[in-house]
């Protein structure tokens, strides 16, 4: 059977293309031509870089192998600053700007060998407006957001990875509708210069890819951790099963899901018991919604005062309200989300991950907006590892998943305890 291109795993792509077996331009030229197929229908682009990329792909099959990333094709979130595409944001504002320099997180992948194909389309300023991309698997629904066009171009096979970014579940979530695994890391551990802030305290740059080994080895570039490439575990995980005090807004095909997961991987030998839930935590996603509208209110000061016309009437309503919460109230919200981390670190002591929802449950209609971030708020609240695996479908034929989340830290862990959660649920 032929080989279509395209549709190879970022792993198996790189391996053939270190063993010269495949060129970068054979899979640059392959990518293209899916995108030029889909795009029309799924609309995950704000910017294309053909040429460009091209002509580094050709290099790169002229020259010694760059890294671990060497020829491949990737989606850069339009929040990045890309040194020769435009970086818009998301937002009228800033069409045809131009940045100087790439942001770090490109840099790094560049150095590492691999393409930008072209920038993917966020929301607006990575907030709520609902943006053209439609999901891969059924145009009718959202891809969710704010990665909106990451989410999609990984799922719809344009490109093995993207880049994105969560400030509340941006990450998360759109690789639950489009059935990608998605990887937040833990706060701080990826750079974010060049990247277009909205709360500093929350956001944090992450990646999209087909397996849990392919995100592990874009994260071991954007953490700069050859280690998280190695995914072998041979132990009896210690997996704690966490509905949350959202659970009720858990839709049927979730609650199956998660059921469905906790027998499997009790059968196949894990230790999988339920977590407690603590009452007062469900002040916790208020919480980081104000932290978020504060930092948003300053982060986007500049673009409210002086093109509030060009602004949605959501992301104002945003920002008016982050305006009314005092740098008092900032303070003794992180105070609590610091003091509720260092309660939830002790069930690390007992779990080697909580298995928990990414979503309610499928994909609504595009029409409906990206959808509910609320299972997704109190873990970027709390810097934690997350790690999305879509294992299963809903009702509609849509992709339905859990997330895997990890200490603070043991990202290494929270994908090679995911990798054989995956592994075990998608057989």
């Amino acid at each position: 059977m032929a080989i279509v291109l395209n549709r190879l795993s970022a792993l198996e792509a790189v391996r053939l293309l270190q063993r010269r077996e495949l060129t970068a331009v054979q899979l640059l030229r392959a990518c293209f031509a899916r995108i030029e197929q889909r795009e029309d229908a799924v609309h995950a682009w704000a910017a294309l870089n053909k040429d460009a990329a091209l002509a580094q792909a050709e290099a790169l099959d002229r020259g010694a192998l760059r890294g671990p990333l060497h020829g491949l094709p990737f989606g850069v979130k339009d929040l990045m600053d890309t040194s020769d595409l435009p970086t818009t944001y998301g937002s009228s504002i800033y069409k045809g700007h131009q940045p100087d320099a790439d942001a770090a997180v490109v840099a790094l992948c560049r150095e590492a060998g691999a393409l930008v194909a072209g920038k993917t389309v966020t929301t607006e300023f990575a907030a709520f407006k609902t943006p053209p991309t439609r999901n891969p698997i059924d145009p009718a629904y959202t891809p969710g957001g704010s990665s909106s066009g990451s989410a999609a171009a990984v799922a719809d096979f344009m490109v093995p990875f993207a880049l994105g970014t969560q400030t509340a579940a941006s990450i998360v979530r759109p690789a639950a509708y489009c059935g990608v695994v998605g990887f937040k890391p833990t706060f701080g551990t990826v750079p974010r210069e060049g990247v277009k802030p909205l709360a500093p305290s929350l956001d944090t740059v992450g990646c999209f890819a087909r397996t849990v080994p392919d995100a592990a080895l874009v994260a071991s570039v954007l953490m700069r951790n050859p280690d998280l490439r190695k995914l072998d575990y041979a132990g009896k995980p210690r997996i704690g099963m966490y509905r949350t005090v959202q659970w009720r807004h858990a839709l049927p095909e979730t609650r199956e899901v998660y059921a469905h997961a906790a027998e499997v991987l009790t059968r196949a030998g894990a230790d999988v018991r339920d977590v407690e839930v603590p009452p007062d935590y469900c002040s916790l996603v208020q919480r980081q919604s104000d932290i978020m509208a504060y930092e948003a209110c300053q982060a986007l000061a500049r673009e409210r005062a002086e093109f509030a016309g060009q602004i949605s009437t959501r992301l104002l309503d945003l920002l008016d309200a982050g305006a009314g919460i005092t740098a008092e109230t900032q303070r003794a919200n992180l105070a609590i989300a610091a003091e509720s981390y260092a309660r939830a670190g002790q069930w690390f002591q007992e779990f080697d991950v909580l298995l928990t929802p990414s979503a309610p449950g499928e994909a609504p209609l595009a029409e409906m907006g990206t959808g509910d971030p609320l299972f997704g708020r109190v873990w970027t609240l709390f810097g934690v590892p997350c790690l999305h695996l879509p294992f299963a479908q809903g009702p509609h034929g849509l992709p339905i998943g859990l997330q895997a989340v990890g200490r603070r830290g043991d990202d290494h862990k929270t994908l090679a305890i995911g990798a054989w959660i995956h592994e075990r649920l998608t057989r």
